[in-house]
C-alpha cells in the first residue's frame, strides 16, 4: 500500500489455509476470497472439511492435510490452488500495486499447483530460492497458457541417467480455459554471481532479475563455499569466497535487490550506490504488528531485546535440508530443543528416496531415528536435526497439540534482529509503515522496491 513490493510466502501455505479456518477464520477474509476462487465447489468442500465457526478449544489438535507425495489427487492439488489464491487475493486488495509469492525451490512437491493458484489470483513477481530455480520460468511461461508444466524431480538412488519429474497440468482443473493468465515476472534468489549469470543464460525461460542474499539473512543461508570451517558457537564460517561480486551481476543488466543485512537507510543508499534497485527486507518487517508471528512471540523478543536477551545462532543441522539456518535463541522463551519427541507429520522438508522395489519413498533425518534408519537413512544426519515444519508453523500460532501439549516455536530472523533496539527507540510496538518510513528516510520520494 505505500508503493514497494510486498511479498507474501506460499511455503506450506496449503497447511496455513487450512489451520485458519479451523480457528474460526476471525474477521470472514479467508472465506472472503474463497467466494472468488474460480472452481466454487473447491471452496466449499474445503470449508465444510474444515471451518470451525467458533475455532478450536484449548488443547484441539489441528485436523491434518495428507502429506505431499510424487503424485496426489486433483482434490489435493486444488486444496493448494486455493490455499495460494486466497493468499495472494487478500494480499492485492485495498491498493493497485504489485504483489509477490516466495516458494523455496527445494520443497518441491506442492511448488507447481502453489504457483497457478497464485497465477489465478493475478500475482505480480514470483521469487524462488533455496535451490537452483532453473526450470522455474519455463513453468510459468506454461502455466500462463494452461499447459502442462513438469520440473526435474530430486530422488535419492535414481539410476544415472534415469530421472523423475513433477508435473502439473491446469487442464485436469480446467479444461475449457481459453483466456491465457498473466505471467508474472521471475525474480532468482541467489547467493553467488556466478548462479546469477547462470539463471540469467540458461534457465529455460525468461529470468527477470535477482535477489542476492548474503548469510545475514534469516530463515536458511547457502552453505559456505570451500570446506565447512566452523566457529567456537559450532556456526559454519564464512570467508571471501562468500561474498558476492555486485559488478559481475550489473553487467548481467537486469535488475537486483540486495537481501541481508541491508535493513536500514544505509542499507538502502549503499544497495542503490552498487546499482542495485533496492533491498529485500525480512527481519523488520518480522516483529511489526501486521506479520503472522504469534504477538505473544513478537512481545517476548522485543522485551529480551531491550535487556540483550537475544541470540541469533547459524546453526548447521537445525534444519532437515542440510542448509546453515538462523536460529532465535531468546530469554524466557521456550522454543524447540532436542527432548522433542520426534514426529513427522507434516513432511514438506521430506526428502523422495527409490526404494529396491523402484517405488518412492519419503524420509526426513528429523522424523523419529529408528524410522529414519529402516528407509535407508544414515544416523549421523538425524543429530541435531529439529522439526522446522511443526516449529515455524509454532511461530505463527498454529502450533499443534499432542498428549495435552502444544509445539514450541522454532524463531529464525537476520542478523538485523540485533539492530532492531535502535530502531524501536522507546516504542514496545511498531507498524509496517513505520518500517517503509525509516527505510526511505535519507530519500524524498520512494526508490527501489523493498520487497517484504
Amino acid at each position: 500500500m505505500t508503493g514497494q513490493l510486498g511479498v507474501v510466502s506460499g511455503t506450506a501455505i496449503d497447511m496455513v489455509f487450512v489451520r485458519r479456518l479451523q480457528d474460526g477464520d476471525i474477521g470472514g477474509h479467508v472465506r472472503r476470497a474463497i467466494a472468488q476462487f474460480p472452481l466454487p465447489e473447491v471452496g466449499e468442500r474445503a470449508i465444510r472439511h474444515y471451518f470451525l465457526r467458533d475455532g478450536r478449544s484449548q488443547g484441539t489438535p489441528y485436523k491434518m492435510l495428507s502429506m505431499h507425495k510424487q503424485i496426489v489427487s486433483l482434490a489435493r492439488q486444488q486444496l493448494i490452488m486455493l490455499a495460494s489464491f486466497v493468499e495472494v487475493w487478500l494480499a492485492k486488495q485495498g491498493h493497485d500495486n504489485p504483489v509477490g509469492i516466495n516458494l523455496l525451490t527445494k520443497v518441491q512437491m506442492p511448488n507447481l499447483a502453489t504457483l497457478y493458484g497464485a497465477m489465478l489470483a493475478g500475482v505480480d513477481y514470483v521469487l524462488m530460492g533455496a535451490g537452483i530455480p532453473r526450470e522455474i520460468p519455463g513453468v510459468l511461461d506454461a502455466l500462463a497458457e494452461h499447459r502442462a508444466a513438469s520440473t526435474k524431480f530430486d530422488v535419492v538412488g535414481v539410476a544415472s541417467g534415469a530421472s523423475q519429474m513433477l508435473t502439473f497440468d491446469p487442464r485436469e482443473h480446467f479444461p475449457d480455459a481459453v483466456t491465457s493468465l498473466k505471467r508474472p515476472r521471475f525474480l532468482a534468489i541467489v547467493s553467488a554471481h556466478s548462479l546469477a549469470t547462470t539463471l540469467a543464460r540458461k534457465a529455460n525461460g525468461r529470468v527477470d532479475g535477482f535477489v542476492i542474499e548474503g548469510p545475514t539473512a534469516g530463515g536458511h543461508n547457502a552453505p559456505p563455499r570451500g570446506e565447512l570451517s566452523l566457529n567456537e558457537l559450532g556456526e559454519p564460517i564464512y570467508g571471501e569466497r562468500d561474498v558476492v561480486d555486485l559488478e559481475k551481476v550489473r553487467d548481467l543488466g537486469l535488475p537486483f535487490w540486495i537481501a541481508g543485512g541491508v535493513g536500514s537507510p544505509q542499507g538502502l543508499q549503499t544497495a542503490r550506490d552498487a546499482g542495485a534497485a533496492g533491498i529485500q527486507v525480512g527481519t523488520l518487517f518480522a516483529y511489526c504488528d501486521e506479520s503472522g508471528f504469534a504477538s505473544d512471540i513478537k512481545a517476548r523478543v522485543l522485551s529480551a531485546l531491550r535487556t540483550q536477551g537475544v541470540r541469533i545462532l547459524t546453526d548447521p543441522r537445525a534444519s532437515p535440508t542440510g542448509y546453515p539456518f538462523k536460529v532465535v535463541e531468546v530469554e524466557g522463551l521456550d522454543s524447540q530443543n532436542d527432548s522433542r519427541v520426534r514426529v513427522c507429520d507434516l513432511g514438506y522438508l521430506r526428502t523422495p528416496y527409490q526404494m529396491e522395489s523402484g517405488r518412492l519413498g519419503y524420509r526426513c533425518p528429523a522424523e523419529p531415528v529408528d524410522a529414519y534408519v529402516a528407509k535407508g537413512g544414515n544416523v549421523e544426519d538425524t543429530i541435531g536435526r529439529k522439526c522446522l515444519c511443526n516449529g515455524l508453523a509454532a511461530n505463527i500460532g498454529q502450533a499443534q497439540w499432542r498428549d495435552g501439549q502444544a509445539e514450541k516455536p522454532l524463531m529464525t530472523s537476520g542478523d538485523d534482529l540485533l539492530l532492531l533496539a535502535d530502531f524501536l527507540g522507546d516504542r514496545d510496538r511498531y507498524a509496517a509503515r513505520d518500517v517503509i518510513e525509516y527505510l526511505l528516510s535519507r530519500f524524498h520520494s520512494s526508490v527501489g522496491s523493498v520487497a517484504v
